[in-house]
């Protein structure tokens, strides 16, 4: 692709942030005036969850540091070449002075600028203006300096256009996966945490409820008919009283009180000699902990020709060391450290694990100050932690109800891994002009069919 390559000072208008007065801080409560941190930044756009806020009587303070929507950002201090689009979200939110602000571009042209910028060529043109030995600082002269790629106005719109297109659709099918996710979550907290099929159970029948369900009994109740209630074959599986018990309170009647050890084969990792690992693909996937996880499945960075402790496709990875209890599922038989273990419940249910181990959380935290550093669990008392025995019936059907929603989340996880490749395929090559824009719209309409 034939293209002038210009300076950022040339296309845009570069602008710092502004730090809040020494006196006063961010707040969780929403209100009009959002304050983008760095750590809010890195994603097209900038995320809508875990935001804070400017108080309204601080805002006016620093009103003229704000950002537009088609503004460009990016992070200037620490961590240095982080990028976001701003959105009709943030239109006149309030940015951290470790950004600074590119204005002056239609919509188009700002995601083109995005990509240019998150692009390898752009992200090392970054690290060469990026100055600090203690702390990473890119000055706003580093920026203005900045060489991109700008060709047509309808070429960069095409570019932005193709790349914008892959990342709506990695976005379509993240947020798909969280619905189908947060569904088979209810489901399983329904069922084995609140125990609704056994309070509808009593509710008809006319048993007594422990006065802990009495609050959700009377919604419930309140309900009538639009309480759902579950086909014969899975309602009778529950049954309509509470017994109590020592370790985990009022339980259905007839369930019994187990261990996770008991009812789930729990592998802990081991690392292998460090000798080992490489990222040439040699032997098999190696996941040490948190820092391999994604939003459900690991990604695959380091293999390890000689490994010690194994997990299987479809088991739950829980991390065993800080933070203790988030949780992922293995896509392919893989190597596991000493940072994991691989869970799988003993009837081989799969969701029934994954869903049980999210929901131990509550019990996790309790092991995130062990540790002379940070917290751990060891195989005992992880082993340890309560569990209820479960029907084996009662399983296969959550089993078929949750393993559904989640068969479909792992397509489009596979979606998601595909699309990837592509976007980070494609994203340096139209930029240099190695391929065409033609050839690269072929090649995702190839990737949709």
């Amino acid at each position: 692709m034939e293209s002038d390559w210009l300076l950022l000072k040339d296309i845009v208008r570069i602008k710092g942030g502004k730090r809040l007065p020494k006196e006063f801080v961010l707040q969780d409560e929403k209100n009009i005036h959002p304050y983008i941190r760095v750590r809010d930044m890195g994603s097209r756009y900038v995320p809508r969850e875990g935001l804070k806020y400017v108080p309204d009587e601080v805002f006016p303070k620093i009103k003229n540091y704000i950002v537009e929507k088609n503004d460009v950002i990016i992070s200037i201090v620490g961590t240095v070449g982080l990028v976001s689009v701003i959105d009709e979200f943030f239109h006149l939110a309030s940015q951290t002075e470790n950004c600074a602000k590119l204005s002056g571009l239609d919509k188009q042209d700002a995601i083109y600028l995005y990509y240019c910028l998150v692009s390898p060529q752009g992200q090392q043109k970054i690290a060469t203006r990026t100055v600090g030995a203690v702390q990473l600082k890119l000055p706003l002269y580093g920026i203005e300096n900045i060489s991109v790629p700008w060709p047509s106005k309808i070429k960069r719109q095409h570019i932005a256009h193709i790349l914008g297109s892959l990342d709506d659709r990695i976005e379509l099918n993240r947020r798909m996966n969280e619905t189908l996710e947060a569904m088979a979550q209810a489901l399983f907290k329904s069922w084995f945490v609140d125990f609704d099929p056994v309070i509808d159970n009593a509710l008809a029948s006319g048993k007594e409820i422990p006065p802990e369900f009495s609050e959700r009994a009377a919604v419930r109740a309140a309900l009538g008919d639009k309480r759902q209630p579950l086909p014969a074959e899975i309602r009778t599986l529950f049954p309509d009283e509470f017994t109590d018990s020592a370790e985990l309170g009022w339980i259905p009647k007839g369930w019994e009180v187990s261990t996770v050890g008991k009812e789930f084969d729990v592998t802990m990792g081991q690392s292998p000699p460090g000798s080992t690992y490489n990222e040439n693909g040699a032997g098999i996937a190696f996941f040490q902990g948190r820092a391999d996880f994604g939003y459900r499945y690991p990604s695959n960075r380091v293999y390890c020709t000689a490994p010690k402790r194994f997990a299987n496709k479809g088991d739950t990875l829980v991390c065993v060391r800080a933070p203790v209890g988030d949780v992922n599922i293995a896509h392919g038989d893989c190597c596991i450290g000493r940072g994991l273990s691989a869970v799988r419940h003993k009837t081989g249910s799969r969701s029934y694990t994954y869903y049980s181990m999210r929901e131990l959380r509550e019990h996790f935290n309790k092991f995130e100050a062990e540790g002379t550093v940070f917290g751990s669990i060891n195989q005992n008392d992880f082993k340890s932690l309560p569990n209820l025995k479960i029907d084996i019936k009662l399983l296969e059907s959550f089993e078929v109800q949750a393993g559904g929603l989640d068969t479909k989340i792992e397509q489009n996880s596979l979606a998601i891994l595909n699309l990837t490749s592509l976007r980070d395929t494609l994203l340096p090559k139209l930029l240099s002009g190695e391929i065409r824009i033609p050839d690269a719209k072929k090649m995702v309409e190839e990737l949709a069919l």
